[in-house]
């Protein structure tokens, strides 16, 4: 499967940047994001984010569900823009009852907080999309965040594997988040993953690269003559 890079903002300066460039398939945000970007977490305010999203070009816009009624917030949050909403729900109980509903509807799922690889079996089973395992997280709980991935993306290829005497299973991603380096990116891309979803901080970092960066000043240098 291609890369596949998602920017993981609530920020509308940040899409407004950061789009445009062509790296990005789309957007991920949950309710943190939005509080940390001031950006108010209701429907009314969502569809303003949306109508924003869509205009930046964005092919996925990744909303998290919330309350105590996922599923009706969800299908509200897939209303906004049929066919590019992603809807994320948490992998609890709570969120696959309502992913299952969402599903058999249609609505493409995201399921998200993953922290073990038994989790990726429930989303295979249902049919979600993506599951995003937080990588930064379950390095800070004392465990190999890197190698702990690298066992759900075997799980994933076992589970995508084609039965050669059956339809194919359905194509469920490891969406990578909490990403605290550009070198996570590539260390786990060396290990099969190819789908991720990165700060804004990340993707600066990746072109912040000093030799490239004084490389490009030399020929420009060059070129004047100086």
């Amino acid at each position: 499967m291609a890369l596949r890079l998602l920017l993981d903002s609530a920020d509308p300066s940040a899409w407004a940047e950061w789009l445009p460039s062509g790296l990005f398939r789309g957007v991920t945000t949950n309710p943190t994001l939005l509080r940390r970007a001031a950006q108010p977490c209701n429907l009314e305010h969502l569809a303003g984010l949306t109508a924003r999203a869509l205009e930046l070009g964005v092919q996925e816009l990744h909303l998290q569900a919330w309350g105590t009624d996922l599923l009706a917030c969800g299908r509200a949050l897939a209303k906004l823009a049929p066919g590019r909403i992603w809807v994320k729900l948490p992998v609890t109980r709570a969120g696959a009852a309502a992913a299952g509903a969402l599903i058999a509807e249609g609505c493409p799922i995201t399921f998200t907080a993953c922290y073990e690889p038994a989790q990726v079996l429930l989303a295979s089973a249902l049919g979600a999309d993506y599951i995003a395992p937080y990588l930064g997280r379950i390095s800070d709980q004392g465990r190999d965040g890197h190698a702990e991935l690298t066992r759900m993306q075997r799980i994933v290829e076992t589970l995508n594997r084609e039965d050669p005497d059956g339809p194919a299973a359905a194509p469920l991603r490891l969406l990578v988040a909490s990403l605290r380096s550009p070198s996570d990116l590539a260390r786990l891309a060396a290990e099969g993953l190819d789908t991720f979803t990165i700060s804004p901080a990340i993707a600066e970092a990746l072109f912040a690269v000093e030799p490239t960066l004084a490389a490009a000043a030399q020929f420009e240098r060059d070129a004047a003559g100086t």
